[in-house]
């Protein structure tokens, strides 16, 4: 399983960016797919999910109002559109995949991409 994620970049408080992650596997199995992030120091955190059709998704309480998941319909690409970016949002964010129809536990993620930088200054 390939993951690839884009769109990190260093942005300013409140300004909005648009992450992706394109899972390059066989589109004939199904996987669902997630996005984490990990700042400097901490530890990796959950932040949204979306199964394999789009049709269930999660986004954490912590950023649920800012931030949302969403799946391209025929393809292995999933986004997180992140608004009114904060100095906290800083960290590498990370797409990740679980062959999984539902929203598997946040544990159960076994195929990572690379990640992307997101800096947001003050």
């Amino acid at each position: 399983v390939q993951l690839q994620a884009s769109g990190g970049g260093l942005v300013q408080a409140g300004d909005s960016l648009r992450l992706s992650c394109t899972n390059s596997i066989s589109t004939s199995l199904s996987y669902a797919m997630a996005w984490f992030r990990q700042a400097p120091g901490q530890d990796r955190k959950f932040l949204a999910a979306i199964s394999w059709s789009g049709s269930h998704s999660y986004v954490t309480d912590s950023v649920k109002a800012r931030f949302s998941i969403s799946r391209d319909g025929h393809a292995d690409t999933i986004h997180l559109q992140m608004n009114n970016l904060k100095p906290d949002d800083t960290a590498v964010y990370y797409c990740a995949a679980h062959r999984s129809r539902g929203i598997p536990h946040v544990d159960d993620y076994d195929y990572w991409g690379q990640g992307t930088q997101v800096t947001v200054s003050s």
